[in-house]
């Protein structure tokens, strides 16, 4: 093993207490004035909706990631030079990444929110495009870039992961990174394409299910007209925070452990 530096140790010790922490959302349990509206809200966005936003999402994300401005302000010609630059490159990129995703999910999370219920529609595909355009991007920091099937499938868990309603939730999904960390280092054919295929599958299900959960959560109160902008605007700042820090220290940890700064085996 290669030698921390102080800025890597540091940051080593971001991830773990980043582990520890319990998910945003648990905080924002319903009171019983916003369950009326969490049942309309279940309504208007049923799995199927959040299903079909997701299988476009994902592939949508990582086309949109553009890579040029991540290779000028880094200063390489290729994205995968920065799995080697330097972690305090790739993190000062990341950064710049997530603060712009921010600012763009409350713009349009207080747009939709000033719609009320009806605005959902148009705000749930757009935050998990923008959600798995955030995480591709931030891959992209770090040099991984989204060219196969397990790297779009490792993005997805990471969403899991920022969409925890638990920790045991949270535990789950980074345990499955750890398996798709450990995987994407053999060849993918290994596992075969109907393995990676049925992962695929019960992944979407499963988030699905938890990305329900966590959206009522956070923006019940969206469905109210007018009052509804500063919730949405709010709410999806929030949940794309959570998304940006899940992509950041999940990154980092593969950016540590491939060049041999750390070794995690739980």
């Amino acid at each position: 093993m290669e030698t921390l530096t102080n800025y890597e140790e540091d940051q080593v010790n971001e991830i773990l207490q980043w582990k520890q922490q319990e998910p945003s959302v648990v905080a924002k349990g319903l009171g019983a004035l916003m369950k009326p509206l969490a049942m309309v809200l279940q309504i208007l966005i049923p799995n199927s909706v959040i299903r079909g936003a997701l299988n476009s999402a994902n592939d949508a994300g990582a086309f949109l990631a553009d890579e040029e401005d991540i290779c000028r302000d880094g200063h390489v010609q290729f994205v995968e030079e920065l799995k080697h630059k330097g972690l305090a490159v790739s993190d000062r990129l990341a950064d710049e990444v997530h603060n712009w995703a921010i600012a763009i999910a409350m713009a349009e999370g207080g747009g939709a929110g000033a719609l009320g219920a009806p605005g959902m529609a148009i705000d749930i595909p757009a935050l998990l495009l923008l959600s798995t355009r955030t995480i591709h991007k931030i891959g992209l920091c770090y040099g991984y870039k989204a060219v196969s099937e397990e790297e779009k499938i490792f993005a997805l868990n990471i969403l899991s992961v920022a969409g925890s309603n638990s920790m045991k939730e949270k535990q789950a999904a980074l345990a499955e990174l750890l398996i798709l960390k450990n995987t994407l280092k053999v060849p993918w054919k290994k596992m075969g394409e109907k393995g990676m295929h049925g992962m695929f599958l019960k992944l979407i299900r499963e988030l699905c299910k938890q990305l329900g959960i966590n959206f009522t959560k956070r923006k019940a109160a969206q469905a109210i007209p007018i009052v509804g902008a500063g919730i949405g605007a709010l709410a999806n700042g929030d949940f794309i925070r959570d998304v940006g820090y899940a992509a950041r220290r999940s990154y980092q940890e593969r950016w540590l452990t491939e060049n041999h700064k750390w070794k995690r085996d739980d």
